[in-house]
């Protein structure tokens, strides 16, 4: 499983020009899903997220992870993060965990997160979405429940 995670002031994704999910102030995750992802590494990546300290406390250090700060998420699936474009010039997607595998884990992970207490928003699993954000910082990371 991967994650790029987004420290992000606000976020949307929309789906044929409606919101279907909206932050105000937290995470954006564009999640990915192998075919080796298991229970496991939801719970892993679920508890990850919700710990990270990358948001700032009183003295400029990153010290409150999205949890101690009453942030919310924003989590979109995100197949081509399992893209191979090593060989040639067209991605190769076969890494990627196939819908039926995929969904599933999406969701699980999800409620993973909101059992953590936080607010989680989605776009549509398996659409063509439109996604956009204020990243904050700018703070990137890509957390890999295999690495």
């Amino acid at each position: 499983m991967k994650v790029v995670i987004q420290r992000s002031k606000r976020a949307e994704v929309t789906v044929d020009g409606s919101v279907t999910g909206a932050i105000e102030f937290g995470l954006v995750l564009l999640v990915g899903i192998t075919h080796e992802d298991t229970e496991a590494d939801v719970r892993w990546m679920a508890e990850k997220v919700a710990g990270l300290r990358i948001f700032e406390d009183d003295n400029g250090k990153m010290n409150h992870s999205v949890v101690d700060i009453g942030g919310q998420i924003l989590s979109v699936s995100q197949f081509t993060l399992y893209g191979d474009s090593r060989k040639g010039r067209r991605p190769n997607f076969m890494a990627a965990a196939r819908p039926e595998q995929a969904q599933p884990l999406y969701e699980r992970f999800n409620e993973a997160l909101r059992a953590s207490g936080l607010t989680v928003e989605t776009g549509v699993f398996g659409a063509m979405m439109d996604v956009s954000l204020v990243n904050w910082g700018p703070v990137t990371l890509i957390v890999d429940s295999k690495a």
